[in-house]
C-alpha cells in the first residue's frame, strides 16, 4: 500500500512579528543601531551578533553610550550566564547582546524587540532570532541591519520566509559630537605705567655760585 509522507514546511516568522531590514554602511552600523534603539519604544530586546568577540565589544559599546546592556555568549561561565539572564528577565538589563548558541532555548516572555546587528549566516537562525519576540499572541518588532556584503544572506532569508521583507535605508551616521563653543577672547588690559616721582628741588640746599 502506498504511504503518504508529509514534509514539514520550512520555519516561518510568526504573524505577530513586524520584521524589517535597514540598509546601512558598515562603518555606521553601531550608530544606526543606537539610533534605532532611541527611536523605537524598546521595553527590552535581544541584540544578536554572529561572533562571540563582537558580542562583548558591542555590549561594552552600548553600555558606554548609556544603555542598560550586557553580553551573553557560550564562553561565559555558567553562573555568570545564569546571573545575566535572570537580570534580563527581571528588567534590570534592557538590552541583552548575545550569540545564537546562547539564545537557543531561552524562554523569556514579553520581549518587545529583536535587533540583528549581524545578518545570520543560516536563514533558519533568522527565524529563531526574531521568534524571541511576538510570543503568546503579543506583538513584537524585529530589525536587521544589512550591508551590501549581506545580499546573498538576505536573499536566502527572503526565500525561506516566502515574501519580501520591508526595507529602509539609514542615513549616514557618525558619532554624535557636542558643538564646539569658542571661548570669548579676552584682550589684556593695558596697565598704566607707574609715574616716577620727580625729585623736588630744595632751593635751600643748593649751593649758588658766588
Amino acid at each position: 500500500n502506498p504511504k503518504t509522507i508529509s514534509v514539514a514546511p520550512p520555519a516561518s516568522p510568526a504573524a505577530t512579528v513586524d520584521h524589517r531590514l535597514l540598509k546601512v554602511n558598515t562603518k555606521d552600523k553601531k550608530y544606526a543601531l543606537r539610533d534605532l534603539i532611541e527611536k523605537e519604544n524598546v521595553k527590552n530586546a535581544f541584540v544578536f551578533c554572529n561572533r562571540k568577540k563582537d558580542v562583548d565589544l558591542l555590549g561594552r559599546w552600548l553600555a558606554d553610550k548609556g544603555f542598560s546592556a550586557a553580553a551573553l555568549h557560550g564562553d561565559m561561565i555558567q553562573s555568570k550566564r545564569t546571573e545575566t539572564l535572570q537580570a534580563f528577565k527581571d528588567g534590570k538589563i534592557v538590552l541583552l547582546v548575545c550569540s545564537d548558541v546562547a539564545a537557543r532555548g531561552l524562554d523569556v516572555s514579553g520581549v518587545s524587540h529583536v535587533f540583528n546587528f549581524d545578518v545570520p549566516f543560516n536563514a533558519d537562525d533568522y527565524v529563531h532570532r526574531i521568534g524571541r519576540t511576538g510570543r503568546a499572541g503579543q506583538s513584537g518588532k524585529a530589525w536587521s541591519l544589512i550591508t551590501e556584503d549581506d545580499d546573498k544572506l538576505v536573499a536566502a532569508i527572503v526565500k525561506l520566509v516566502g515574501r519580501d521583507i520591508p526595507t529602509e535605508k539609514a542615513a549616514a551616521k557618525q558619532e554624535k559630537s557636542h558643538p564646539v563653543v569658542a571661548e570669548p577672547r579676552v584682550l589684556p588690559q593695558k596697565k598704566d605705567k607707574p609715574q616716577k616721582d620727580k625729585p623736588s628741588k630744595d632751593r635751600t640746599s643748593e649751593n649758588p655760585r658766588r
